[in-house]
């Protein structure tokens, strides 16, 4: 908005000061000059007659029919000592100039006692020669008007730039939200282009990088299950044959090594996969939570649960879950004790898996996220797992807009925090 209200007022306010540096104080200056001369000469006249009253009287009266003067002589009176002074000091400056310019004689004014007229005295050898002079003569009275439509022209201005500002700024602000929305996995159907010409060229092309990824997706979806089909057809033919063998060492090896691939492949094509199709509900999260230690805690692991209330918010459930369990499964296999709380952090929520475990060094915080990575040179595969639970737990949470970050645990082992948004 600066960019239209800024130019607008700086040019308005050079405007002004060209104005009134230039102009009005010119013409001021000559206002105070006329009026300056006028007083000169009423006490010139006011001299020559020796200061004589009736015989100034004639004068006087010719000044206020002609020059709009008043002219009041008090003998023996004095100039007063002291005068407020105007919130325009350059009336005041340019009437003080003009007349010690052209009047000799100790003077005193006034331009703040009466709205519509300046004050003005002459001490002479006798009294004071008091004048009153309408305002208009001495200064230019119209420049609170052009004050007045400078104002009323930037506050239009700035009025109208605000209205169109907003109205260009909404599209744009449509467009943050469908693709925030979007980074989520959630749909955006509700977005159209709209705006000026280059915010509708963004949001098209917004909208045809949504159709690729999607495209993209898709294609992946298929191609996966198709390779689950393919590959899940051989292994049940194996558990077929393996079933008809006769009882001995050799099958109950194959029988492991079946069904250790089983559950190898099954992690990769979710780690591949991703749950994409999962629509986005309000879910309550303590009771997901809950759900999935539970799920863990039938493996025999000691886990314990935190969680205050009903805690709710927009996620992929199916996603979520499987995070939150992958995340329990990584810390019940590391340490004896495993601690899971839920709690609210401002406007995000945050799922605390705390372990006693060895722990990982910091600087291996990052390393520990990379797919198939279990921070060992050997994949001892010893272990079940692939390396890819909490790479699969930081993939939900970063399609809901969160995170998945590693720390010290106060357990002494490892903590795991899943974040994400609550709203």
């Amino acid at each position: 908005m600066l960019i239209f209200v800024l130019p607008v007022m700086m040019m308005q306010a050079l405007i002004a000061w060209a104005f009134f540096e230039e102009h009005w104080e010119t013409v001021t200056s000559r206002l105070s000059e006329g009026v300056a001369g006028d007083v000169a000469m009423m006490t010139a006249l006011f001299e020559q007659v020796g200061e004589d009253e009736t015989a100034f009287a004639p004068y006087a009266q010719n000044a206020r029919d002609t020059m709009r003067l008043d002219v009041d002589f008090r003998p023996g009176d004095t100039l007063p000592t002291s005068r407020r002074t105007s919130f325009f000091r350059t009336l005041d400056r340019t009437l003080r100039r003009a007349l010690t310019a052209q009047i000799d004689k100790p003077i005193w004014f006034d331009t703040t006692r009466y709205p519509q007229y300046v004050d003005i005295r002459v001490q002479t050898d006798t009294g004071v020669l008091r004048y009153i002079a309408f305002r208009e003569r001495a200064f230019a009275t119209t420049g609170h008007i052009f004050i007045l439509w400078l104002l009323g022209a930037t506050a239009i201005l700035t009025l109208i730039s605000v209205i169109f500002i907003r109205n260009q700024v909404k599209p744009i602000r449509r467009l943050a939200d469908a693709a925030e929305q979007f980074g989520r996995g959630q749909d955006a159907d509700w977005f159209k282009p709209a705006g000026a010409r280059e915010v509708r060229q963004a949001a098209h092309a917004f909208l045809e990088m949504r159709r690729r990824i999607q495209r993209h997706i898709d294609q992946r979806t298929g191609l996966l299950a198709g390779v689950s089909h393919d590959l899940r057809t051989p292994l049940t033919r194996l558990k077929l044959h393996l079933a008809l063998m006769p009882e001995g060492p050799d099958r109950e090896e194959a029988r492991r090594d079946v069904s250790e691939m089983e559950q190898m492949l099954e992690e990769y094509l979710t780690f591949a996969r991703g749950e994409a199709g999962e629509e986005t509900q309000v879910t309550d999260l303590s009771a997901l939570v809950a759900e999935a230690v539970g799920d863990a805690g039938r493996t025999g692991a000691r886990i314990d649960l935190k969680a205050a209330g009903a805690v709710e918010a927009a996620v992929r459930p199916g996603m979520v879950k499987r995070a939150v369990a992958n995340l329990v499964a990584n810390a019940a296999a590391h340490g004896d004790r495993v601690a899971v709380s839920l709690r609210r952090a401002g406007s995000r929520i945050e799922i605390l898996v705390d372990d006693d475990g060895p722990g990982i060094p910091p600087d291996r915080y990052e390393e520990a996220f990379k797919p198939f990575s279990r921070l060992d040179e050997s994949r001892n595969q010893n272990r079940s797992g692939v390396g890819l639970g909490l790479a699969i737990a930081r993939d939900v949470a970063r399609s809901h807009g969160g995170d998945v970050t590693l720390s010290e645990s106060p357990l002494g082992g490892l903590r795991a925090s899943l974040s994400i948004p609550g709203g």
